[in-house]
């Protein structure tokens, strides 16, 4: 096990490579530079002072040779500094990062309370009115796009009713609240971007779930389980669920990824103060060595996210084994 999880952390240095490649290089195939982002038209700025600054930024030079300069950096860990404020990217990243984190760890959480036991009692009830309904509302969930979800539950919940905030990670009076209510405060606002985020994720993981379900609940050691009188309840939850679950990990290792891109868009719509609304900040004003860090902090994450579901194999089946 030891050598398959060095194996894998090995690989991890060339698909960053392969990744940051393409980042970077897509980022400068597209039109517009920071020079014009920065000054835009402004006839009072000479075609000089443009020239000295993307010499200082070593925009002057070819892509290749660009990107071995910001490789050498990010080889001291070193991410630069942002063109916009001269701030360190990392230290921008640091400040983000655990705004996406809480609204990850909660929207995965959420998914794994809810669609596990939804998959779980409609393979059980499989046919039954339940089944049925639980299974039009899994492709209501496939069909919806997310983005649009996330506007309607702003409309209804935010604008019209008033229930939730629609934005924010906290307001700026927050410091006038006591320890618990601050708490509670921060629930609140957590409501409707987890619910956004783990909606998709609640539709696929169930469904999955279920198919698993139905394949193992038919297979003979269930039937042997059952004859011998043990619980219902024991057979499904003890038996079926734990074998059934190996589908489930390899989904759940995929489903990270997906809420860590979906962050750029739900962090936008709720101006959530994480890294995902940096990123797409960055993008929109042109601030390479911004994009290129959260571009690898977020492939970092999602292929570390990929190896953990690999390895909970293993501990979920002991018949597996890596050489």
């Amino acid at each position: 096990m030891v050598r398959y999880i060095a194996k894998r952390l090995l690989l991890i240095a060339p698909m960053l490579i392969g990744i940051s490649l393409i980042t970077f290089i897509v980022m400068h195939l597209a039109p517009g530079d920071p020079t014009s982002m920065r000054y835009g038209l402004n006839p009072e700025v000479s075609g000089s002072a443009r020239a000295e600054l993307k010499k200082l930024y070593d925009l002057d030079k070819p892509v290749h040779i660009q990107y071995l300069l910001w490789a050498k950096r990010l080889a001291r860990f070193d991410f630069g500094n942002s063109f916009l404020d001269d701030r360190p990217v990392m230290q921008k990243i640091v400040e983000r990062l655990p705004a996406t984190l809480l609204l990850n760890v909660c929207a995965l959480a959420v998914i794994l309370l809810i669609a596990l036991p939804i998959g779980v009692s409609s393979a059980v009830r499989h046919g039954s009115l339940y089944d049925k309904v639980m299974t039009i509302i899994v492709f209501i969930g496939y069909a919806t796009p997310t983005f649009w979800f996330a506007l309607i539950l702003m409309v209804v919940f935010g604008f019209m009713l008033g229930w939730f905030p629609i934005s924010g990670l906290r307001p700026w009076y927050i410091e006038y609240y006591s320890s618990g209510r601050q708490v509670a405060d921060l629930l609140w606002h957590l409501v409707l971007p987890v619910v956004a985020a783990s909606f998709g994720g609640l539709a696929g993981i169930s469904r999955y779930t279920k198919s698993s379900m139905l394949e193992v609940l038919r297979q003979d050691y269930i039937r042997t389980a059952r004859a011998k009188g043990l619980p219902e309840r024991k057979v499904i939850y003890k038996h079926a669920l734990r074998n059934g679950l190996l589908p489930i990990v390899t989904i759940l290792g995929f489903a990270l990824p997906g809420l860590i891109s979906g962050s750029f868009i739900f962090e936008t719509i709720f101006a959530w103060p994480g890294m995902g609304r940096l990123g797409y900040e960055a993008i929109m004003q042109y601030d390479y060595p911004v994009v290129m860090g959260v571009g690898v902090i977020a492939s970092m994450m999602t292929l570390i996210g990929i190896l953990i579901s690999d390895i909970l194999y293993a501990f979920i089946d002991p018949r597996i084994r890596y050489k």
